[in-house]
C-alpha cells in the first residue's frame, strides 16, 4: 500500500490515508508529504477528498476489516473505490512486467530480481512487499514508459489474478489463509488461475516441486529451480563468515563462486529465480554475479540487528511454520554449536488454530522459545486460540509466554547468543529497544 502511496505521489497527486498502526514506515510518509491517521474516524478523512468524490481513488487493502467505518462511508457515498492489486494491474497493464508470487519469498524474491536488473543496467518499476535495504524504499520509480515492472504478487483474497504478467515465478504454495480459502486445495487452484494469466510469450519460473501441481498448459514455457534435482539449482553450497558462495546451474550454462550475502538456504533459492529471470531477459552473468554480491537484502527478512563475537540478534517476518523452520535451520547452520532464543508473535487467530501443531514443531527447532500474544491484525479473537496452545507441542525444555512489557527482562536474564524477533504483527516495533537493552 505505501508503495502505491509513494508512486501516486510522485505523479503528482494528493496522497492521504489511514493504518491500524504508527510505525516506521508510516512516520516517512508523512516526511514525504503523505497524511496519515491510526483512528477510524470519517471525520479524519481528508475534507479535499470528501469534497471531491469523483475526482479522487480510494484504493483499500482486504486486510482492511469488513466494518471499518471510514472504507463503508467512502462506499456508500458514491467515490470509486478499488483493492491495491486492481490498481497495480492497471499501473502496470501497458508495461512488461515480471510478477513474483508465492505463499513464501516473494518479497524477498521480487527485491531480487529488481536489484539484479538495476545492477544490470534495466530501467526498472519495483513495487514490493518490504523496504529494500539496497534502496531503503518498497516503491522503485522508473526512468521511462519502456521499464520492466516487477510486481510482487499477492495470493491473499487472490489479489494476484488483476495481473496479466508477461514473466513470472512462483516460489512457494504451501496452505495459507484459510480463513479465506477454507481448503488448501482452493489455494493451490488460485495459483492454477495466476499461472494460466501470464502471456503466451512469456515463461514462468517456479519451485520444482510444484510444477506438476499447478502447471497444465503443455504450451507453457517453464522451467523449475530448486537447490537440487531441477533443471536451475545450486552446487557447492558453502559457508564464508555468515555469507553464502553457491555455483548457479542451468543445464550446461554455469556461473561459478556467487556470494550472496544474505543468509539462508530459502534465499540461495530465491535467488536462483532472480537470476533465472534477469538471465532470461538479457542480463550478462558478469553483471549478475556483482549484482547477487551487492544485494544486501530486505529488512525483516532475515535482517541482522546486531553481529557480534558474543551476540547475534536477527530480525526476521516470518510467520507461518514452513517460514519459521526455514529460518531456523539456517540459522543453526550457520551459527553451529551456538544456543538460539527465538521470540515469536503469532500473526492471526485463525492461523495459529489451523496451524497449531506445525509452529509448536517448527519453533521445536530453536533452544529457547519465547511467546508474545497472537497479534490480530484484521479479525476479532477466536474463543481458546492463544499462544498457551502452542506450548505444549514446543519440545525445548525452555520455554515461557511473556508481556510486551516484561520483554526484554525475560531476554536479558535468558543470555541468549544468537537471539530472533519472528513475527509478522507489531514486533517490529520492540527491536530497536531490544537492540538498545543488548547494546
Amino acid at each position: 500500500m505505501s508503495a502505491l502511496a509513494r508512486w501516486f505521489k510522485h505523479n503528482g497527486k494528493r496522497v492521504s490515508g489511514y493504518d491500524r498502526t504508527q510505525t516506521e514506515l508510516t512516520n516517512r510518509l508523512a516526511q514525504e508529504g503523505i497524511e496519515v491517521h491510526f483512528t477510524d474516524n470519517i471525520d479524519l478523512i481528508d475534507d479535499q477528498v470528501k469534497a471531491n468524490p469523483e475526482g479522487s481513488l480510494v484504493i483499500f487493502t482486504p486486510a482492511i476489516p469488513k466494518d471499518h467505518s471510514e472504507l463503508n462511508w467512502l462506499k456508500d457515498n458514491g467515490f470509486e473505490v478499488l483493492k491495491r492489486s486492481q490498481v497495480l494491474g492497471i499501473i502496470t497493464q501497458n508495461m512488461r512486467s515480471v510478477a513474483v508470487a508465492g505463499t513464501h519469498g516473494k518479497t524477498t524474491t521480487s527485491s531480487m530480481v529488481v536489484h539484479l536488473l538495476k545492477a544490470s543496467g534495466f530501467d526498472v518499476a519495483g513495487f514490493l512487499g518490504g523496504i529494500s535495504a539496497n534502496y531503503d524504499t518498497n516503491m522503485i520509480l522508473n526512468e521511462s514508459s519502456e521499464a520492466i515492472a516487477v510486481i510482487e504478487a499477492d495470493e491473499f483474497d487472490r489479489s494476484f489474478l488483476t495481473l496479466h504478467p508477461e514473466w513470472a515465478v512462483v516460489t512457494a504454495a504451501d496452505a495459507d489463509h484459510l480463513d479465506i480459502y477454507g481448503h488448501k486445495d482452493a489455494l493451490k487452484d488460485s495459483f492454477k488461475d495466476f499461472i494460466k494469466k501470464i502471456k503466451k510469450e512469456g515463461k514462468l519460473f517456479v519451485k520444482n516441486e510444484l510444477a506438476t501441481e499447478l502447471i497444465s498448459d503443455d504450451e507453457l514455457n517453464y522451467e523449475g529451480y530448486a537447490l537440487t534435482d531441477a533443471s536451475i539449482t545450486a552446487e557447492n553450497i558453502r559457508f564464508e563468515d555468515a555469507a553464502f558462495i553457491f555455483d548457479y546451474k542451468n543445464g550446461a550454462q554455469t556461473i561459478e563462486g556467487i556470494r550472496l550475502n544474505v543468509p539462508g538456504y530459502h534465499n540461495v533459492e530465491n535467488m536462483l529465480a532472480a537470476i533465472s529471470v534477469s538471465r532470461h531477459l538479457g542480463a550478462d552473468d558478469t553483471s549478475i554475479k556483482a549484482g547477487v554480491e551487492s544485494y544486501r537484502g530486505v529488512k525483516r527478512r532475515f535482517e541482522f540487528i546486531i553481529k557480534r563475537d558474543d551476540l547475534v540478534f536477527i530480525d526476521d517476518y516470518a510467520h507461518h511454520p514452513v517460514e519459521i523452520t526455514a529460518l531456523l535451520k539456517s540459522v543453526k547452520d550457520l551459527f553451529a554449536g551456538r544456543k538460539v532464543t527465538a521470540v515469536f508473535q503469532p500473526h492471526l487467530f485463525s492461523r495459529t488454530r489451523d496451524f497449531a501443531q506445525e509452529f509448536s514443531e517448527s519453533l521445536s527447532l530453536a533452544d529457547e522459545v519465547i511467546l508474545l500474544d497472537i497479534y490480530p491484525a484484521r479479525e476479532l479473537p477466536i474463543k481458546g486460540v492463544n499462544s498457551e496452545m502452542l506450548m505444549e507441542g514446543i519440545s525445548c525444555e525452555k520455554k515461557m509466554i511473556s508481556s510486551k512489557e516484561s520483554l526484554i527482562d525475560n531476554i536479558k536474564a535468558w543470555q541468549p547468543e544468537v537471539l530472533l524477533t519472528v513475527g509478522a504483527g507489531d514486533i517490529d516495533k520492540l527491536v530497536q529497544p531490544i537492540k538498545n537493552a543488548l547494546s
